[in-house]
């Protein structure tokens, strides 16, 4: 039966039953009740139960008409009932208020309560919001709500220091402490205190800096009686040597640092495994740029300075200007009253050499140089390449201990075993004691230049440190990524879209030269361009850095090195920029030029011409339109104009319409009538004057 039984009857009793089950309609009797409730049918339709006590009737309308005084009996019965409940918890609650008066209360311990929910937190340095919450037990959201109400807004993946940290700590009951960061590396490196009594004089180590030009090379040949000038290339020192001079049965060991501001990386680590250095100034030209940096990473690495005035040959040499001057970098001569030794030399004839060198081993003396030769080595990587033929080669100084052919090595990342030793006279040996520069062979990687060397027990001890060394190196990599990353964050609506980026990539012949032309390059960044190293490596330039490069849109630059065939290849089908130089300059000129392309162009204005209005047409729908005369130049359509009336701006802008007679047109010349209609300006008289202009970019 499809209607189911649909019964509406006065008494309100409505089929319960429906075994069709399609209908199974709610039954509403007059009364309001919904008596209704559909049948089980295997179709599944099940029927909606509901009581509904406001008479719920098929019109809605019923309810409108429904007055409050038209209530019905029961209506009113529920009403009586409820207020008398309502009478009866009043009544109980008043009882329950009188008892509480009388009742003794436990006193309350508010200092316990405050004690158990204080809770002790370790910090680190950063942490994110999420973070925070985690380890105060609480909901991140808590916290950005807090920190909303009083007017902060921050996401929960947000970084905050410690400071900031420990604020919000303290508002959620928490004290903070300082993580104390452990330096792993250094913990690794740490010695323990030398025996007194093993230690004996070793040879000074001597450092040679001054300005570019200014002697340095000439005057370390004339020391050494050897000549390098020939192989070098635009008059700067590519590599960092060392080399031993013996005077007199006393041994110096010099280190050959390069002498121009590009290299600063590489002389600031040659400062560092310096005891004494010399500070070469010209008699004709005095103190530098560069002298001036260089006075300042020797006093930074806490060195002796000797100056050896250079140069004092030449005809215009003036000894007294160079002392003048470095008076100014408390460098005071001892004949004008100061601690600093000044010795007038000469590189080309060879004048005041020895008497350098006697200084030098003086200022030794006063200064005790001492070393432990029988303990284990530890000494300073100078410099570090890939040989083809022998693979990575080191040089390295030895400060400490004695290091012989056989020993077990870890240098920063790298480790191995010294296969061979050759000392700077290209003469192999089996051990180098204190202040020795030696070659070593046997390393299963590059170095970096500065890194420290030390031997030890066995090659596997050697192979954990600088695995501790490659994992403190990505952890560091990846605190700085996301320091730099949060930095991004917090200024990224500042930054959008005006930060440019010129992505370069680094190979050279030696480590020194990567780090010194990615100094040298990465100091060209300015507020709209900035200049990352992506990557720095030592050898040819292989298909993997232009695949790198590719991807990054990166340029590789090419130091004393060359690409291989396929890197060739590869960077003419990916349209690679690749440079190759060999002489500092013209990488950094020509990074600079790139430079300026990136930069946002300078705009000026450029006047372009002048007219006169000499009468208004009115038009409806447009306004008042200038009838004017080009006086001078031209006025074109997208020229902005300045409209003066007895020499006081009134207008500046854009023109809405330009015609001549009755054509639109682009321009008017010199001469020509035209009519204008100015954007949102129509209060304009005869005799005004208009100047037209536009913006032409400046080159930089």
């Amino acid at each position: 039966n499809n209607n189911g039984y649909r019964n509406n009857d006065r008494n309100g009793y409505g089929n319960r039953d429906n075994k069709d089950g399609n209908n199974g309609y709610r039954n509403n009797d007059r009364n309001g009740n919904n008596n209704g409730r559909s049948g089980r049918d295997g179709q599944g339709f099940s029927g909606a139960r509901r009581n509904d006590r406001a008479a719920s009737a098929p019109k809605e309308d019923f309810i409108f008409e429904t007055k409050p005084d038209s209530r019905r009996p029961d209506s009113r019965k529920n009403d009586s009932r409820k207020n008398d409940r309502k009478k009866d918890n009043e009544a109980k609650e008043n009882l329950k208020f009188a008892n509480s008066k009388h009742e003794k209360k436990p006193v309350p311990k508010p200092e316990k309560k405050e004690e158990e929910t204080i809770k002790q937190l370790v910090l680190p340095d950063t942490l994110t919001i999420k973070e925070l919450a985690d380890k105060m037990k609480v909901q991140p959201s808590a916290i950005v709500k807090k920190l909303f109400l009083q007017g902060k807004v921050v996401t929960i993946n947000q970084e905050v220091d410690y400071d900031t940290a420990e604020e919000i700590a303290l508002e959620f009951n928490c004290i903070c402490d300082h993580e104390v960061k452990v330096d792993v590396i250094a913990e690794l490196l740490k010695e323990d205190e030398e025996d007194e009594s093993k230690m004996v004089p070793r040879p000074p180590v001597v450092c040679v800096m001054g300005h570019v030009d200014h002697g340095k090379t000439s005057l370390l040949d004339a020391i050494r009686e050897t000549h390098v000038t020939d192989k070098e290339s635009g008059g700067i020192t590519q590599k960092i040597g060392a080399y031993m001079v013996d005077v007199n049965g006393q041994k110096i060991t010099f280190l050959d640092t390069p002498g121009h501001e590009a290299f600063t990386a590489m002389r600031m680590r040659g400062a560092q495994a310096t005891d004494i250095a010399i500070l070469v100034v010209a008699a004709d030209d005095g103190v530098m740029p560069q002298t001036i940096e260089a006075i300042n990473h020797a006093k930074a690495a806490g060195v002796e300075i000797i100056v050896a005035v250079n140069k004092i040959d030449k005809p215009n040499a003036n000894i007294e200007k160079v002392k003048q001057e470095l008076t100014e970098y408390e460098l005071i001569a001892e004949d004008w009253g100061g601690s600093t030794t000044f010795v007038p030399v000469s590189a080309h004839t060879k004048e005041g050499i020895d008497e350098l060198l006697e200084m030098i081993l003086l200022t030794a003396e006063v200064n005790e140089l001492k070393a432990n030769p029988d303990r284990k080595a530890r000494g300073i990587v100078i410099e570090a390449e890939l040989d083809k033929g022998r693979g990575p080669v080191a040089t390295i100084l030895v400060q400490k201990g004695t290091l012989r052919v056989g020993d077990a090595v870890a240098a920063g990342s790298c480790y191995g075993k010294i296969r061979a030793m050759i000392d700077d006279k290209g003469r192999r040996v089996k051990e180098a004691t204190p202040s020795m520069p030696v070659e070593i062979l046997g390393l299963n990687d590059v170095p970096n230049a500065g890194e420290i060397i030390m031997a030890t027990d066995n090659e596997k001890e050697a192979r954990n440190i600088a695995d501790t060394f490659i994992a403190e190196g990505k952890k560091k990599l990846l605190d700085d990524t996301k320091h730099k990353v949060s930095l991004d964050a917090l200024f990224e609506q500042i930054q959008a879209g005006n930060m440019k980026e010129l992505d370069l990539i680094i190979k050279a012949d030696v480590q020194g030269s990567v780090e010194a032309v990615k100094q040298s390059l990465v100091k060209l960044s300015n507020e709209e361009v900035i200049v990352k190293v992506i990557h720095g490596g030592v050898g040819n330039i292989n298909e993997s850095d232009v695949v790198l490069a590719s991807a990054s849109n990166a340029i590789i630059i090419g130091f004393n090195v060359k690409p291989d065939n396929q890197a060739r290849i590869v960077a003419e089908r990916e349209k690679v920029d690749l440079r190759l130089y060999s002489v500092i300059y013209n990488a950094i000129e020509d990074v600079e030029a790139a430079l300026k392309g990136m930069l946002e162009p300078i705009y000026e204005e450029k006047i372009i011409g002048h007219a006169e209005i000499r009468q208004i047409f009115k038009a409806s729908g447009v306004g008042n339109i200038a009838g004017a005369i080009v006086t001078e130049g031209r006025i074109t359509r997208d020229s902005v104009v300045r409209i003066t009336r007895d020499k006081e701006q009134i207008y500046e802008g854009p023109i809405a319409t330009l015609k001549h007679f009755k054509d639109d047109v682009k321009e008017v010349k010199a001469g020509s009538e035209c009519g204008m209609v100015f954007e949102n300006f129509g209060q304009i008289q005869e005799g005004d004057l208009v100047e037209a202009h536009i913006m032409v970019e400046v080159p930089r």
